[in-house]
């Protein structure tokens, strides 16, 4: 990592318009996100190099001129657009608005699962909980709740966080299945996606899901239209709870994108869970975005933002983690790490782990 460690090489007056960006940052995001919704994006872009006039999109669109032009204003000070002769052509910002997927994810999971209880953020830090989450529903935590969101908030949440993990699959499954696992345990396993991966890539292997039951109603309608719920299995468990049981002897234990849902403690005890239920040849992997280990200065941008949705929305005292305090857990727990390999899918990092002899 070669950013954040030394001061930014930028200028006073540019520095103190950066600080204007961060004061009218709700303004801009929720510009941005009309400027896609209400089609204007779309179609500028579409006018291509020629550019199309306010007359234009006006008579195209179901606003009033008025709600355009406020929209295009801001949108040029945003770098979206640019114009000239009266003609708008969308810029390079407006063009990944509107066409990188990353965004396009990332821009919904804001509004519809963090933007209201964002507002929240302030009484999370000050009171250790997750003060946002009753703009969603009557939870302790958001993971109970994800089954019953309203079905938009639920898409958002699910595309943002299979987006990433998605772009992983294809590089992982080769690396997790050279040490020819029978039975892999999928730890807070979701809808399934990850097991559905691992049952088409082998044909032999069996995967169990633990999670709670709410996840594991929509992993298995999922396993059953898959047509493999002859080799997904759910085991039903509360991972928070040492009283519930732990699924043992697995072949590979499987967390992905798992851990950061819980603080320090919680992840060393659920880690010692596994030791526990581990064969003496089991491996843990682990799979999770390390601010510190993207290589570009964009992925840690958007991992250290994902913090401040566990802060006021999710639980309240979970987070994206730096590598070395997730090392030091894990040693804690009586693993030790096998393998770690960096830039996997979009910035992913594995941690092969096995018991401590």
């Amino acid at each position: 990592m070669s950013f954040y460690q030394s001061p930014k090489s930028i200028s006073a007056y540019d520095a103190k318009f950066e600080a204007q960006k961060i004061a009218f940052a709700p303004v801009s995001f929720q510009v941005a996100r009309c400027l896609s919704q209400f089609g204007l994006l779309a179609q500028i872009d579409k006018a291509g190099e020629a550019g199309i006039s306010l007359t234009e999109l006006t008579n195209n669109n179901d606003l009033s001129e008025y709600a355009i032009h406020v929209l295009l204003d801001m949108g040029l000070s945003m770098g979206i657009f640019w114009c000239k002769d009266e003609l708008y052509r969308l810029d390079k910002t407006g063009y990944f608005l509107l066409h990188d997927d990353m965004a396009s994810k990332n821009l919904n999971f804001i509004h519809d699962v963090c933007y209201q209880g964002l507002f929240e953020l302030e009484a999370s830090l000050k009171q250790g909980n997750a003060a946002g989450l009753k703009h969603l529903g009557d939870w302790d935590t958001i993971y109970p709740g994800l089954s019953q969101l309203p079905e938009q908030t639920k898409r958002s949440w699910f595309e943002f966080d299979h987006y990433y993990s998605d772009h992983a699959f294809d590089s992982l499954l080769p690396m997790i299945f050279k040490s020819k696992p029978q039975h892999i345990v999928d730890v807070g396993g979701n809808t399934g996606k990850w097991a559905f991966a691992c049952t088409g890539y082998d044909a032999n292997v069996n995967v169990t899901i633990m999670d709670l039951p709410g996840q594991l109603a929509v992993a298995m309608e999922n396993a059953r239209n898959n047509m493999v719920n002859d080799r997904v299995f759910p085991f039903e468990t509360d991972l928070l709870d040492p009283s519930k049981p732990f699924f043992e002897g697995g072949d590979l234990y499987w967390m992905s994108q798992f851990l950061d849902c819980f603080s320090k403690q919680q992840i060393i005890t659920i880690l010692k869970r596994t030791v526990a239920a581990m064969k003496p040849n089991s491996e843990l992997c682990i799979l999770e975005t390390y601010w510190d280990r993207q290589p570009y200065e964009a992925g840690a941008y958007c991992v250290n933002a994902t913090s401040l949705y566990f802060t006021a929305i999710a639980n309240g005292y979970s987070r994206m983690y730096h590598s070395k305090d997730m090392l030091k857990m894990i040693s804690e727990a009586g693993l030790y790490v096998d393998e770690d390999i960096d830039n996997i899918g979009l910035g992913h990092t594995l941690l092969r782990c096995k018991v401590k002899p």
